[in-house]
């Protein structure tokens, strides 16, 4: 009865007293330990268990949803129906000649990709089976990862990785904390300090910790890695005790330990429930543009295919209705085929037509491509310059689907820390009261030994100025959250430092605070450490001062600074402030402003990160004044954010200005290049990052991301608190489009030189509002469009506090957006495998952050800067190759397959074959393929110093403009036209000339020698020489390979036609070839034909392209002309340059 009265209290209590958001929340029991009787009900909850899965298909599944994936391609699902009706229905060729291409495609494909899901399950495998600690019954026992439930009490140890989503318990460290790097998720590689619960922290062995009587409340997962809202009740003497539990308490699955010997946490949510996990998203199968106009043509290639089908169909049974004609000999219909019923004869005869025009269908394009995209990709591996020394590490290419689409990407989408940056902070110089103090360069403004000529240097400070100097410079030893990492003890840490030894060093949550406890020791001022709550200095005279740090008043975004209260040896009490310019300057009274604020500006201009540095005296009544008003926001429970920012608003007053600092975060090598050589490209870069604002800015700035003159519309927190978000969407939009006047969309998003140049800055929580449709105010419209038509007209946008999913949002709004733009996302981290996943290519870093960007990458590259080579050049190469492929591909099968359609028109629709077996099955395979495989593979129709030098070549390909479809039709034109050449022209001359070996008339007994098969033949061998021609004069970058695979496919051609022609095969029943090709080429006339058809079917195309160079040449073709102009003794025909290796 007992029970039944907690059950319905606990309802109560979450239905009916103001709890409506505990509706939807889970309760851990820490341990599975029950809770104590009538307290509150025991309702056992069923969690997943802590298994992660990452791969696509089990070894069950692969077969039929690997088939099922290849078939959903059209030209894949065409194939197959058509081999199947060569087995079923008697049909004019092999079914040998469809089957063998498509299994060789299908098999291949199934391989690559059964070997990367391989690969996955081996990366999931590491991880289930990973070691774990889990304390039961007062022991530890081991666990694999994958065994770990809700509710188990987990011992992780310094440098480990925390298996799950945790609550902290207790630490090693008396103060119950502990300090965490999140860079797996966030990217920031920085220590973040987390909090144990109040009432648990003094358990700190696994005996203790066995001992805990508690239960957890929380929401339910959900993959914001910054907020997490629940209680925890602790049970003394069977009594609950309420905490609060907030994402300071929160232990992330992928963060590690960092500085703390060992910690105890419970774990409340595990494997695909983690917040990593739910920030994931699998690894769908991505499509190129390319492949996407493949298949467009497909479809229109398929509608010619089934035209020509159902019109000589159609003739053949208008032509039979005449009762003198009937079938051929060569075709009799045996009497039950007579006798079948005339719908299922024209059925059949409708597929035998299909089956014989099949090949217009190119079935080796698709193996060519296959081939193509697998051996271009080595270029890419195989690519010095894109070789990184120091890491040992060359590019590496996952997926070599996309390779083309590299040479389309119109939006790059790049993490910050890690990517752009090396995340290594430098003390660059300090300014007091006007005068500049640069480590081991300017001190007390005189030059240091060893420091070369300097441009500026103060005169030396009076000796009034020293003791403000020195307070300066205490400020910052103390005005911080370093912590000191000791590696070894020799006599203590303040021995190891001052003697000079790596004996410790610094770690804290924000790199920069590092530099500047860095810069200090190196101007002087050494701090050694914090304990018992006093903070340790040793100054210039190697005497160590103590100050008993009060109060830490923490960072934020929005008051943008810090302080810190503490008490000297003396007695005095200071309250020490550093933060933003903007958030020091309004609240100082005191000290040299201008010159300050000039030499802030001045670093703020170089890209330096600057920090303004004050101070205020405080006395006892103060003091006590001050904790009586922290102590009480403390307390709150209710909006204690809200109640300390006002707090610290009221302390943080009246200071006196002491001077600045700056700080380099150092970019990349040629970051700021690669990023330039981008824009020039016509590519818009977005920064995505999980950094705060101030320091994601003063990183484009100092990438030239944002420049001088680029005026900042901010979309934040901050200023939406302000204002409404309807309003400030729409200034900033009244601000962009005042600007542009009456200039056109297509114009305003372009990054060419005189765009305007706004930059844009968003973070994370404005964003998720401006992702959801107005619901308050009708009239407020669809922020997300408005949002949209801003950015278009931004020259780079920013977006901080970024968490990983709301990257892969921003990629997906702009992939749905109207233009469909091809997008690109780069990161090194776990934080930016969303968005790599959603971007039409991700590209990994191969940077200090894990190797989970790598591993979950289309293509993964070193640093940074090879990004410039692999689009401008490697991107360019692969999608001009692979655009004349599929072209080509397409031509040279209307060329290939029109005579044969016209033929049909002068043998009674018949079915008869043009050209022999042989030659239908061998054109594809063996007479035209290697050329234009050689081609795709080695193309360079500019330089690659030109490609790199001068970026904006990049725009001449950009839109897929290759693959268009005017360009499509003319393609097929020419096709249609060099048949229609071939077929009449070869008609007309086998009708009036005499073909014999020494040009005498035929008589009536070898004219029966000269039928069908001479005349194919005749056709097939113009036909391969004119597409192997076009490509000849299509090819701009010559080498002996090229000279060796094209005019080596002409004589495979010549050799094999005499030698299946001259010789009598005992396994063929019956040699229609017999002697035919040796008998044609024994005739003048043939070989007059033969070259008289070549010359007048590219005769169009060669004009063609003189005329267009000529009138409007591109960008392209104007650099492909210059070197002609500007050196002599090259040799050139129509401006193509041929360089012969």
């Amino acid at each position: 009865m007992g029970m039944d009265f907690s059950t319905l209290r606990t309802l109560i209590s979450r239905y009916c007293v103001g709890e409506e958001n505990w509706v939807d929340s889970r309760t851990v029991y820490i341990g599975h330990k029950e809770p104590p009787p009538g307290t509150e009900a025991f309702i056992q909850q069923r969690f997943p268990d802590n298994r992660i899965v990452s791969c696509k298909y089990t070894f069950w599944n692969f077969i039929p949803k690997n088939m099922f994936e290849q078939f959903r391609r059209v030209a894949n699902f065409y194939f197959l129906v058509i081999f199947l009706v060569q087995l079923i229905i008697d049909t004019p060729t092999s079914p040998i000649t469809s089957g063998l291409p498509l299994f060789f495609v299908i098999t291949v494909t199934a391989i690559k990709q059964g070997y990367e899901d391989w690969l996955r399950h081996k990366a999931d495998k590491a991880v289930n089976e990973c070691p774990v600690q889990v304390v039961q019954n007062g022991k530890i026992i081991c666990k694999q990862s994958r065994r770990l439930r809700v509710g188990d009490v987990v011992l992780v140890k310094e440098d480990e990785t925390f298996p799950c989503d945790l609550i902290l318990l207790s630490s090693s460290r008396d103060d119950g904390t502990c300090y965490v790097t999140t860079a797996s998720l966030d990217g920031e590689s920085s220590h973040k300090t987390y909090y144990a619960v109040q009432d648990t922290k003094a358990f700190t062995t696994e005996e203790e910790v066995s001992c805990i009587h508690a239960t957890i409340e929380c929401e339910q997962p959900q993959p914001d890695l910054y907020k997490f809202v629940g209680r925890i009740n602790v049970y003394m003497n069977n009594e609950p005790v309420a905490r609060p539990l907030g994402s300071e308490n929160l232990l992330l699955r992928g963060a590690t330990l960092k500085n703390t010997e060992h910690i105890y946490a419970v774990a409340i949510y595990t494997g695909m429930e983690t917040k990593m996990a739910l920030n994931y998203q699998s690894k769908s199968q991505k499509r190129s543009a390319v492949e996407k106009s493949m298949n467009a043509y497909l479809v229109v290639y398929l509608c010619i295919l089934i035209s020509k089908a159902v019109i000589n169909t159609g003739l053949k049974y208008l032509w039979q209705s005449d009762p003198n004609r009937d079938e051929p000999w060569y075709n009799e219909r045996t009497d039950t085929e007579r006798q079948r019923h005339i719908l299922i004869r024209a059925f059949t005869d409708f597929l035998a037509f299909m089956v014989l025009f099949n090949y217009i269908i190119p079935v080796s394009m698709y193996v060519t491509v296959e081939m193509q995209k697998f051996l271009g990709s080595y270029f890419i591996m195989w690519d010095d310059e894109m070789l990184d020394e120091e890491l040992g590490e060359r590019a590496v290419v996952n997926t070599s689907d996309l390779n083309e689409e590299l040479g389309q990407v119109e939006y790059v989408f790049t993490d910050k820390t890690g990517t752009l940056t090396e995340n290594n902070m430098e003390f660059i110089e300090c300014c007091v009261d006007g005068h500049v103090y640069i480590p081991h360069a300017i001190c007390n403004g005189q030059v240091m030994p060893g420091a070369s000529s300097i441009d500026m240097i103060d005169t030396s400070p009076g000796p009034d100025a020293r003791e403000r100097e020195e307070l300066f410079f205490r400020a910052l030893c103390l005005c911080h959250t370093v912590q000191v990492k000791e590696e070894e003890t020799v006599d203590g840490i303040k021995h190891g430092i001052h003697q000079g030894k790596s004996s410790s060093f610094y770690i804290s949550s924000s790199p920069d605070e590092v530099a500047l406890v860095e810069g200090m020791k190196r101007l002087g001022f050494t701090y050694l450490r914090l304990k018992d709550g006093q903070m340790e200095i040793l100054n210039r005279d190697d005497e160590v001062e103590r100050f008993e740090l009060l109060e830490v008043l923490t960072f934020d975004s929005v008051r943008r600074r810090m302080s810190v209260i503490v008490r000297a040896g003396s007695g005095e009490m200071y309250l020490f402030c550093k933060g933003a310019d903007s958030s020091i300057f309004p609240r100082v009274i005191k000290g040299k402003v201008e010159q300050v604020k000039a030499r802030v500006e001045l670093n703020a201009v170089e890209g330096l990160r600057t920090l303004c540095v004050a101070y205020r005296p405080l006395s006892p009544e103060q003091y006590q004044q001050v904790c009586h008003q922290l102590s009480g926001a403390k307390l709150a429970l209710q909006d204690r954010d809200k109640q300390l920012a006002e707090a610290y608003d009221i302390i943080e007053r009246d200071l006196i200005l002491l001077g600045a600092t700056a700080v380099e975060d150092r970019l990349q090598e040629k970051a700021a290049d690669t990023i330039e050589s981008l824009h020039q490209a016509g590519m818009k870069v977005w920064v995505l990052t999980g950094d705060k604002m101030e320091t994601a800015a003063a990183t484009c700035y100092a990438s030239k991301l944002f420049r001088r003159s680029t005026q900042i519309l901010e979309l934040t927190t901050k200023r939406t608190e302000e204002q409404s978000l309807h309003d400030v969407l729409f200034d900033l939009s009244r601000t962009v489009l005042r600007h542009y006047g009456g200039m056109s969309r297509d114009n305003s998003s372009s990054l060419s030189g005189d765009c305007t140049d706004f930059g844009l800055i968003i973070d994370g929580a404005t964003l998720s509002a401006v992702m959801r449709p107005g619901q308050e105010d009708s009239n407020s419209g669809n922020y997300k469009e408005i949002f949209l038509e801003i950015c278009r007209n931004c020259s780079a946008v920013l977006c901080c506090r970024m968490a990983p999913l709301q990257k892969a949002q921003i990629v997906k709004m702009i992939k749905a957006s109207k233009e469909h733009p091809i997008t690109l996302a780069v990161g090194d981290g776990a934080n930016d495998v969303s968005m790599i996943l959603e971007a039409h290519v991700g590209i990994g870093i191969m940077g200090k952050e894990g190797r989970q960007a790598v591993r979950n990458s289309d293509y993964a590259i070193p640093k940074f800067k090879h990004l410039k080579k692999m689009l401008l050049v490697h991107g360019h190469y692969y999608y001009i190759r692979i655009s004349e492929l599929v072209q080509y591909f397409f031509y040279k099968n209307v060329v290939f397959m029109f005579p044969q359609f016209i033929y049909q028109f002068f043998c009674g629709f018949s079915q008869q074959p043009l050209y022999d077996t042989a030659y239908l099955t061998l054109y594809n395979i063996s007479f035209t393929s290697l050329p234009i495989l050689l081609y795709s593979l080695m193309e360079q129709h500019i330089n690659m110093d030109i490609l790199k030098k001068d970026p904006s070549l990049y725009k001449d390909i950009a839109k897929n403009c290759l693959l268009r479809w005017p360009i499509f039709i003319y393609w097929t034109v020419l096709g249609v036209y060099d048949a229609m050449v071939m077929f009449f022209g070869a008609y007309f001359l086998f009708d009036n000339t005499s073909f014999t070996s020494n040009g005498q008339l035929m008589t009536t007994n070898t004219q029966m020698m000269f039928g069908n098969w001479t005349f194919g033949t005749l056709v097939f061998t113009v036909l391969v020489f004119t597409v192997t021609f076009k490509l000849v004069l299509d090819t701009h970058y010559w080498t002996w390979i090229n000279h060796f695979v094209i005019w080596g496919s002409l004589v495979f051609f010549v050799v094999f036609s005499l030698l299946w022609g001259g010789i009598i095969w005992p396994f063929l029943n019956y040699q229609r070839m017999y002697y035919v090709f040796m008998q044609m080429l024994s005739s003048g006339p043939a070989w007059l034909s033969i070259i008289l058809l070549i010359t007048v079917c590219l005769l169009p195309d060669v004009v063609k392209k003189v005329i267009w160079r000529a009138l409007w040449p591109t960008t392209t073709e104007k650099i492909q002309i210059l070197p002609v102009k500007s050196s002599e003794g090259q040799s050139c025909v129509c401006g193509l340059i041929v360089c012969v290796r």
